[in-house]
């Protein structure tokens, strides 16, 4: 028995040495570089299992599947001249916003005449999403990372049967780590009406396999390839504000009319066939201008090769000059983003973040006092909701850009989940969006940086703790 055993260890520590190497070879920092190596060959029992979990930041395959695709695929994901071609008339030298950077990146044009709604919290967002998808007439794309099997679960479910019973083609992709708790039977259901509902497979793919880190976190819904809905919201009762565990939630959507729909529907067309390998009938159609705002669909992700889903918040806070308000559930950014934080408060942009007053997740909010605390600028000003929840997604950039999406200002956003934030360049819009804000700094109690220094000693080694674990929260 103890022969057996040693054995096994053997070839454990022998796994654990090339993991180590691997860590060495591929992780981000130094230091995470260091701590997994030197875990992995101290303590092999116990790290390589959490390596191959959480190990990884970089998501393998997607970008080859891309490439390898069906011909047709690559001919909508390869050629975006027809795209460029839409917003040629938008040129970047009218605008004060920065549109090469983001365009760069995104490897998505900003694209002009586009008509925008900001629908504020749960009521409106879904008011206007079930709304426009009984008027579909055509097709149906829709993407979230959680639904839930409740009441709300069940009128969405209910319609779209409905809407494939009248013939229309829908599209519904979830993400299966965000959805765990939903019955099969929820999506079997639609799969018997003719809905194709696939789950994202984030552990398909060479290095992928054991990786429960990696989540698809888009939230998409589109009408007929003309018009979209963009925002925080997932589908579930406490996305409408009923809840046990708070008073109200506050979150955001967009909906999008015009050409910038080509955008989401590219990337939702992007994580279908990396989940099913097939091409649905595609629509490579423009949709007309219905409006004036100039929109850009940034899609980042952990397959992406730069880090884009963290440079576009630099580009964002670098662009500013007057301010530069964010709100987001989850504070906990990496280095970079809190140095252009900083620059920033330093060249007198009014800086204010928003948070939650109250935590859904007890250790990201414990590590981002960690985070607020060495940003060391008393000028930037820090807000606590104190009306239930704060769950929404959104900055504003002086008067000319802002965002709204999925994306929340940590490493899980930044490194791990495929995040989706509509950048609109259009100074009406960015208006609607500071009422917004002002209605929801009304709602808060202000704060500052130094919350962390008036905790207790035990409190505060609980916020040190949760730092460590910020790679993967």
């Amino acid at each position: 028995m103890i022969g057996l055993f040693s054995l096994f260890y053997t070839v454990v520590e022998i796994t654990a040495i090339f993991a180590a190497i691997s860590a060495i070879r591929h992780t981000r920092t130094p230091q995470g570089a260091i701590a997994w190596a030197i875990s992995l060959v101290t303590f092999p029992l116990v790290t390589l299992p959490l390596f191959w979990i959480f190990g990884r930041s970089k998501f393998h395959g997607y970008i080859d599947a891309m490439r390898s695709g069906e011909e047709r695929f690559k001919e909508l994901i390869g050629d975006k001249r027809p795209v460029f071609t839409a917003s040629a008339n938008n040129p970047d030298n009218q605008s004060k916003v920065p549109h090469r950077t983001f365009e760069t990146l995104s490897e998505t044009p900003f694209l002009g005449g586009n008509e925008l709604k900001l629908l504020i919290n749960g009521k409106a967002t879904f008011d206007a999403i079930f709304k426009a998808i009984a008027k579909a007439e055509r097709y149906l794309l829709v993407q979230f990372f959680i639904v839930h099997d409740d009441d709300l679960g069940q009128r969405l479910k209910n319609l779209l049967i409905a809407k494939a019973k009248e013939g229309i083609r829908i599209h519904f992709l979830y993400d299966e780590v965000g959805c765990h708790a939903t019955s099969a039977a929820y999506w079997q259901e639609m799969r018997d009406e003719g809905i194709q509902a696939q789950p994202f497979h984030t552990t398909r793919g060479r290095g992928n396999r054991f990786q429960l880190n990696f989540r698809n976190h888009r939230k998409i819904v589109v009408i007929d390839g003309y018009t979209a809905f963009v925002g925080g919201h997932n589908v579930g009762n406490e996305y409408l504000g009923i809840t046990d565990r708070f008073t109200d939630w506050r979150d955001t959507h967009l909906h999008i009319t015009g050409p910038a729909v080509v955008g989401i529907r590219t990337s939702f067309a992007k994580d279908w066939y990396w989940a099913t390998r097939e091409v649905y009938e595609l629509d490579t159609s423009i949709p007309m201008p219905a409006g004036d705002a100039e929109v850009m669909a940034f899609t980042s992700g952990p397959a992406d090769e730069l880090e884009s889903c963290s440079l576009m918040f630099i580009r964002a806070i670098n662009t500013a000059q007057k301010r530069f308000w964010i709100a987001s559930p989850y504070f906990v950014p990496d280095s970079p983003v809190r140095k252009a934080l900083q620059l920033a408060a330093m060249r007198g942009v009014d800086v204010r973040i928003m948070l939650p007053r109250n935590p859904d997740h007890l250790l990201v909010y414990l590590a981002g006092f960690a985070c607020l605390n060495e940003l060391k600028l008393h000028g930037i000003r820090i807000y606590r909701y104190n009306e239930g929840f704060l769950h929404q997604k959104a900055f504003l950039a002086d008067d000319q850009l802002a965002g709204v999406g999925t994306a929340n200002l940590d490493n899980r956003s930044f490194r791990l989940n495929f995040e989706i934030t509509m950048l609109v360049d259009n100074q009406p819009f960015c208006t609607e969006i500071e009422r917004m804000f002002l209605d929801d700094f009304a709602n808060c109690i202000e704060t500052d940086i130094n919350e962390f220094n008036r905790k207790n000693v035990v409190y505060q080694t609980g916020i040190q703790l949760a730092r460590l674990l910020s790679p993967i929260l």
